[in-house]
């Protein structure tokens, strides 16, 4: 809902108080049409849908040229490197996929291009992935390792083999000793799961605060 502030700034409507003003309404009535849904789904509500995803679509394409396009390939074109010319010839190949004769030149490039993503994806994966697999190597004592360090690592460690079990689906756990760990590693990843879930929610909390002081502060001047 804050996409009408973005798209004043961008062309300097905010400096004029009368536009701003016209700009906080827009904002004002788009935030409450949108809300409308927590009531029932409307014909308001789906109509401001819409001219919201036209204004944010237009201001992404806005966008895309005057931060990335412009600066990053029309100013090296004209500042001397025509090499980046070329770039547009890749680009170009993307939309002969529209065509049925020769959409085996898009093919060409969207499997270079996702050979580059696999690759760039499987790099950033090991890296993150061996990081973590020697970060979970934790000592459970040493010479001066305070004893609340230990505890903590012990639970890590503990925490960690009893998930790692819970997905080891080699055997059947019949007996108990080998269903205790995959049971405890169920209850540790529900625990992880709430607390994802929880962090989503408080997320989804703080932009509807964001929408409610944006409308009792700039909207309705009640507060500060």
């Amino acid at each position: 809902m804050n996409i009408f502030h973005n798209i004043g700034h961008s062309f300097n409507f905010a400096n004029s108080t009368v536009a701003n003003t016209w700009m906080v309404w827009i904002a004002a009535i788009g935030t409450l049409a949108i809300y409308s849904v927590l009531y029932k789904e409307n014909p308001v509500y789906r109509l401001f849908e819409h001219i919201f995803i036209g204004a944010a679509s237009g201001y992404s394409v806005f966008v895309t040229w005057t931060q990335i396009l412009k600066p990053m390939w029309w100013d090296k074109i004209t500042s001397g490197e025509a090499y980046w010319v070329f770039a547009l010839v890749g680009g170009a190949m993307f939309y002969f996929i529209y065509s049925k004769k020769h959409v085996w030149i898009s093919r060409i490039i969207f499997g270079t291009l996702l050979g580059l993503v696999s690759g760039a994806a499987f790099k950033g994966f090991a890296g993150l992935n061996v990081d973590r697999i020697h970060a979970s190597f934790k000592p459970i004592a040493g010479h001066g390792m305070p004893l609340s360090e230990s505890l903590n690592n012990l639970v890590f460690i503990i925490v960690l083999l009893a998930v790692m079990s819970y997905f080891f689906f080699s055997f059947e756990h019949k007996n108990r000793v080998t269903s205790m760990p995959p049971k405890l590693g169920r209850w540790c990843l529900m625990f992880a799961f709430g607390a994802m879930f929880g962090s989503t929610v408080m997320a989804r909390m703080s932009l509807l605060i964001g929408r409610v002081y944006f409308l009792l502060g700039e909207w309705l001047h009640i507060i500060r």
